[in-house]
């Protein structure tokens, strides 16, 4: 970059923008803009303010502790427990009262199991064998009961039989009772008590109303929010699944507590909202569909022997999930949102004078209208050579400023505008070329708009903008070559 390049670099940078402003007269565009600050104000009120309620600070990091209790009877006469009741403490495990608890529904009984030495189960793939080599001693059955013990056990004259094992015999039946256990489980009753606190805003709240004689009558309804005392029953139907159909194999509910709440309003206002769904797949059906797990009670008979009693539960599993948040006015959040909304009026604009300018058929006439560059400021009349009392260009009602005459043609004698031709003759010769080609290119005419505002009436004219410069170059030259011809002519 030469001298010149790094001066005009650095006189650039004492280059000063500005915005023009161009009133546009279309109606379209207009209309255009219109409906987008209508657009855009919609979505600031609506959206942004009522809706989402962004004029709010929020606090999300909600603490909370869940307290359960199930309350209940069962009775039950089956073969292998023979006549039974059930209590809380039989069917509820944990036993604690925490947020994820199982209400057992249905079992697979086992009893009397000592260990010792027995045949393995015939529907597991790893215990099936033909010969004694087919069961290495030691090794345990893959998805088994047991150690292989060497020998290969089979019923009468079969080829096929089943690997020894060292186990609780006898092992685990796998059959399964063609209706639940526990089918009065439905009409259990679940106490979820929760408590919630906004550390950000220093607000707790819970979801029952502490009064014992309410509680014990009261149950849980969409108008008795306080009550958080569920039927077993009316829960899995609000999950949207049956009773008897969930309680042969098991499930897993879930029931969400929402608390959505506004401080700007009073604290009564924040209320609880709870959600139940089933969370375990019920749409596929496999062999691990449901839910289940095992248990054993351990006893010792008479002679010390250690026992025990299998128990394979299938239960309604349920998870309480409590979240929530809460909003209060605040001047920060308020103050950006509504920062974001003039942004995008501003964008609204922008997209306006895209269309204008690039669009429209007349874009050429608005982009001319709306970029100018002014390199330097216009010189006044005396400076530049004219006349004091003679103006550049003068404007009539209905034409434009009358012309210099032409120059008469060589070997033609001047015509009866001799005092003028003189007169001009007499300016070209006290003029010096620099304040010529001034004098003339300014007194170019322009075209007239055709705004009725802009028709004269005798007065002077205003500055009017600089033609092209080589537009006026070649103008000053063809004038000069006339005034030239002329002296000829008159000498």
């Amino acid at each position: 970059m030469g001298q010149a390049g790094w001066k005009g670099f650095c006189l650039s940078l004492f280059d000063y923008k500005t915005e023009k402003y161009v009133v546009a007269k279309n109606k379209k565009v207009g209309l255009l803009y219109r409906l987008l600050q209508l657009s855009i104000l919609l979505y600031l009120v609506v959206w942004v303010f009522v809706v989402k309620k962004s004029y709010q600070d929020v606090d999300t990091s909600l603490q909370s502790a869940v307290v359960t209790k199930v309350k209940g009877v069962a009775y039950t006469n089956t073969s292998e427990l023979g006549e039974r009741l059930w209590d809380v403490a039989d069917y509820v495990i944990p036993p604690q009262g925490d947020n994820v608890f199982v209400v057992i529904t249905n079992l697979i009984v086992t009893t009397n199991q000592r260990q010792g030495t027995c045949a393995e189960y015939e529907g597991v793939p790893d215990g099936l064998c033909s010969q004694d080599y087919d069961c290495h001693a030691g090794e345990s059955v893959i998805a088994g009961n047991g150690v292989k013990t060497g020998r290969c056990l089979r019923v009468g004259n079969s080829t096929r039989g089943t690997c020894e094992i060292f186990a609780w015999c006898p092992v685990e039946t796998q059959s399964l009772p063609t209706e639940p256990l526990l089918k009065g489980a439905e009409d259990f009753t679940i106490y979820i008590k929760n408590f919630i606190r906004f550390p950000k805003f220093n607000f707790s709240k819970a979801n029952v109303q502490e009064d014992k004689n309410f509680l014990k009558s009261c149950r849980f309804s969409p108008k008795n929010l306080y009550c958080p005392i569920f039927r077993l029953g009316s829960v899995i139907r609000w999950a949207g699944s049956n009773f008897q159909d969930i309680a042969m194999k098991g499930g897993v509910i879930a029931i969400n507590i929402e608390w959505d709440c506004d401080l700007d309003k009073a604290a009564s206002e924040c209320n609880p909202r709870y959600y139940f769904s089933r969370l375990d797949n019920t749409h596929v059906k496999s062999v691990s569909s449901g839910y289940n797990f095992r248990f054993a009670r351990y006893y010792r008979d008479s002679a010390g022997v250690e026992f025990r009693t299998l128990i394979k539960a299938y239960g309604i599993r349920f998870d309480v999930i409590v979240n929530g948040k809460a909003g209060k006015f605040s001047i920060i959040p308020t103050i950006i949102n509504l920062g974001s909304g003039v942004a995008l009026m501003g964008a609204g604009a922008f997209f306006c004078d895209l269309v204008l300018i690039y669009i429209i058929k007349k874009r050429e006439f608005y982009r001319d209208k709306k970029y100018e560059e002014v390199s330097r400021s216009l010189k006044p009349a005396r400076q530049r050579g004219v006349r004091p009392g003679r103006s550049p260009c003068c404007w009539r009602n209905e034409g434009s400023c009358p012309s210099r005459p032409a120059p008469p043609v060589s070997g033609e004698a001047p015509t009866g505008q001799g005092r003028e031709g003189s007169t001009l003759e007499a300016e070209a010769k006290a003029a010096e070329p620099g304040q010529l080609e001034e004098e003339l290119l300014e007194e170019q005419p322009q075209a007239l708009p055709s705004r009725s505002h802009w028709k004269g009436n005798g007065s002077v004219c205003s500055q009017f903008p600089e033609l092209a410069r080589s537009g006026l170059l070649k103008n000053v030259k063809v004038n000069a070559e006339q005034l030239q011809t002329l002296q000829t002519v008159e000498t």
